[in-house]
């Protein structure tokens, strides 16, 4: 009997003090999150059929209405010229990849060249005194090389820094990685990169796209890619979903009571319509759960 009262004892103190260890070990969050709205862009240019302009202009509107508070609204991808000095934009990014493969297929040149690419349109719109952002893909995984590791995605992430961009955004272009992952590359990308510069774009291939991006955010990220409806994809990795849903996204941050400045109901609209135009399901599992789409 008193061999029970002791195992009995050792089983409540025990599970006592691993709640206790669970609980100091969550991290803490930002109490703001800056998002990144960038499905009209990446998201709207993984579609079969092209969308219409003045469909994605009123995608856009309501998509700020529904207070986000940046939006990625289009692509230029010729190389030989700088369109976005004239086309009035207040900012525009630059997209390079820890991979080398990866780089030569997606924009046909090496890292190196991209990154010397990247210092003359850092020229061109520091003239104009527009900002420059910078996205390092394949951050997790790569559909041709494979494991990526962290001290590459350091290296170029430090180089797109250097050359003059204000925020690099590290994504998980194929939705590889896992919360473990995600921490072994940002512990090295901080080492080179201040975090205040630094954002995450999260794919949801394997279903993981929120749980890396709540790593992200204990590990003192801030900023946030997501897409309305969960648009977009990797059309070089056979299987990859979309990006992260901006409504999970929106809904996981209000009830850790992070400050997003964003409106649900209206995003979710915005989600409902462009999912009608498109004919197509949603990816986001709030929509799915409150709208029934």
């Amino acid at each position: 009997m008193a061999t029970v009262k002791k195992a009995l004892m050792w089983r409540l103190v025990g599970s006592a003090s691993l709640r206790a260890v669970s609980t100091s070990s969550v991290g803490t969050f930002p109490k703001q999150v800056k998002i990144v709205e960038v499905g009209p862009r990446d998201g709207l240019q993984n579609e079969k059929n092209i969308v219409p302009t003045p469909m994605k202009i009123k995608l856009i509107d309501m998509l700020s209405e529904a207070g986000l508070p940046v939006i990625e609204a289009t692509s230029f991808v010729s190389p030989k010229w700088v369109p976005q000095v004239a086309a009035g934009a207040k900012e525009v990014a630059v997209f390079g990849a820890a991979s080398e493969l990866f780089s030569k297929k997606n924009i046909n040149c090496s890292i190196d060249e991209s990154v010397q690419r990247f210092d003359e349109i850092l020229k061109a719109a520091r003239a104009a005194s527009i900002p420059v952002r910078g996205y390092v893909s394949c951050v997790l995984g790569c559909p041709y090389e494979g494991k990526i590791s962290p001290a590459k995605v350091a290296e170029v992430a430090k180089k797109m820094y250097s050359v003059g961009c204000y925020e690099i955004s590290l994504g998980d272009t194929i939705g590889v990685g896992t919360p473990g992952t995600m921490k072994d590359m940002l512990s090295a990308v901080m080492h080179e990169v201040p975090v205040a510069a630094l954002a995450v774009h999260c794919h949801d291939t394997y279903g993981q796209a929120l749980a890396n991006t709540l790593m992200a955010l204990q590990m003192g990220v801030s900023v946030v890619d997501s897409s309305v409806a969960g648009l977009g994809g990797c059309p070089y990795a056979h299987g990859a979903s979309g990006n992260l849903a901006t409504e999970d996204l929106v809904y996981m941050l209000a009830g850790l009571g992070v400050h997003t400045g964003v409106n649900l109901q209206k995003l979710l609209e915005a989600g409902a319509f462009i999912c009608q135009a498109l004919n197509r399901r949603t990816s986001s599992k709030v929509a799915q759960a409150t709208c029934k789409l």
